[in-house]
Formats: C-alpha cells, sequence, structure tokens
C-alpha cells in the first residue's frame, strides 16, 4: 500500500489527476445508486436543476420541456450515513493524505453532491476550474469523483488537460463566466491536449482543484449518477464571509471506513 501510495501522489503532482481502480464493490456501487435513485423519485431536495445552470443544451427555464431535470442533487454528506461512510472512504482518506496532507476536511460548501446526467436534457459543461469558483487561503483542494457505473464519453465523462493545474492564465483567456475561451489559439492548443477519463463502476477519479476540465451530454439511454466530495488540509481555511465559509468542513479522520 505505501508503494502505490506514494505513485499516486507522483502521478497526482504531475498531471493533476490520478484515477484509484476498485475502490467500491459492486455490491456497494448497486446500494448508493438505488440510494440515490430513490432520492430523484420522487425527487429529495435540495437540487440544482438542468435550466439553473444556462449550460450548452440545457432547458431555457424550468417551464421549458425538461426544465426540471436534476443537475445534481445538493448537500451530499448530510443526505445519509451511506454517503457520509462514502465521503469519509478510507482509500480515498489515505490517497488524500498522501496528496494534501494527514489532516485531511472535507467541505460542505463545494461538490457534496451528486451529479446526475440525464438523457435527452443534460448539458454540455465548458472547460473551466473549480478553484475559480471558491475562495480559500490557497488553492490547494482535491475533489474525488466516484462512478456507480461505467463512465464514458457517451454518457458524458470528465474530460481532463493533465497538467493544466500547474498553469497560470492571465485573465482575457476566460470568458466572463470563467470557462476558457475556445477561440483564442493559445487555448485551442491546450484543448489539443485534452483526454477523457474512462472509468469503470466502483473506480475514483482524485482531481486538483486547478486542474481544466469539462463534461459533455449524456448520449445514452440511461442516466449516469456519480457522488462527488472536495477536500482540503485543515491549514488551508475558507476566507471568511465568502461562499466557502458558509457551512463547517468536517475532519474525516473521525469517520473513515
Amino acid at each position: 500500500m505505501p508503494e502505490l501510495l506514494t505513485v499516486t501522489h507522483k502521478t497526482f503532482a504531475q498531471a493533476g489527476y490520478v484515477v484509484l481502480r476498485d475502490v467500491l464493490s459492486a455490491d456497494q456501487c448497486d446500494e448508493i445508486w438505488d440510494f440515490v435513485a430513490a432520492s430523484l423519485d420522487p425527487l429529495v431536495g435540495p437540487a440544482e436543476f438542468e435550466a439553473d445552470v444556462g449550460y450548452p443544451g440545457s432547458p431555457a427555464d424550468r417551464q421549458a420541456p425538461g426544465g426540471t431535470t436534476p443537475r445534481r442533487l445538493l448537500h451530499a454528506y448530510a443526505r445519509s450515513s451511506l454517503l457520509r461512510r462514502l465521503a469519509c472512504h478510507e482509500v480515498v482518506g489515505s490517497a488524500l493524505k498522501q496528496i494534501i496532507a494527514n489532516d485531511v476536511r472535507l467541505s460542505q460548501c463545494h461538490h457534496n453532491c451528486v451529479m446526475t446526467k440525464h438523457p435527452g436534457y443534460s448539458s454540455n459543461t465548458l472547460w473551466h476550474q473549480d478553484i475559480r469558483y471558491w475562495s480559500f487561503d490557497r488553492p490547494e483542494l482535491v475533489s474525488a469523483w466516484f462512478a456507480l457505473r461505467p463512465e464514458n464519453r457517451a454518457n458524458g465523462a470528465l474530460e481532463v488537460i493533465p497538467g493544466s493545474h500547474r498553469i497560470d492564465m492571465d485573465r482575457g483567456r476566460f470568458d466572463r463566466d470563467l470557462f476558457l475561451r475556445s477561440e483564442i489559439p493559445e487555448n485551442q492548443e491546450l484543448l489539443r491536449q485534452a483526454i477523457t477519463v474512462e472509468l469503470n463502476a466502483g473506480d475514483v477519479l482524485l482531481f486538483h482543484c486547478r486542474l481544466f476540465h469539462a463534461a459533455g451530454k449524456n448520449r445514452t439511454d440511461r442516466v449516469k449518477l456519480s457522488p462527488v466530495f472536495t477536500y482540503h488540509s485543515g491549514d488551508n481555511l475558507p476566507i471568511p464571509g465568502t461562499r466557502s465559509s458558509q457551512y463547517p468542513s468536517v475532519n474525516i479522520d473521525r469517520h473513515l471506513t
């Protein structure tokens, strides 16, 4: 295990992401999937809807066809003991301790959700860095993306630009909503380096908050459900008065499974 964690740390430092394979068993994936599916029909809020984000391909508003399609189930950690155990999974926690620090905290303000990508009304998420929406002392947060079923280009798997977490960019390379401007030659060169991160059921993708990532629409006939949590070190604090400080972070050492 120590050798594996060392490799994980080196890979993450260089690429800005790493995939942990077979973290969850098939039974665990099914149990979480069934819980989330039951929370979607009937819908158990709070939730964000595709119509709320205004991304390419999303319904114009909640009254439009598909306007009540959920995009994510919010406050995942507080929803159930099942999701709390998932957020504090021992394998993920061990990897995070190598990547971040021994004192790992779960943010309840960012991600902390189950991403839901439905057929028909899912939208495209354009290229962005998560840290541009977050406010911490240092841009050193890591997110864990859990695959409950296979994720690939067809159903809107995450795309990433390896190593992009180490790039500093001028503000002019972003649009008003802080997505990469695709018409700029420097950005076009960067986007040619993008890859799709394909996951099997039970895999976990860890990625840096400065890593550029995007996702396409779900073009299959089955919904994609992906729990996602974000972590930071105990000495990397949210800035007071910002959205990042709205809810207290959780010390995962007290809940590791």
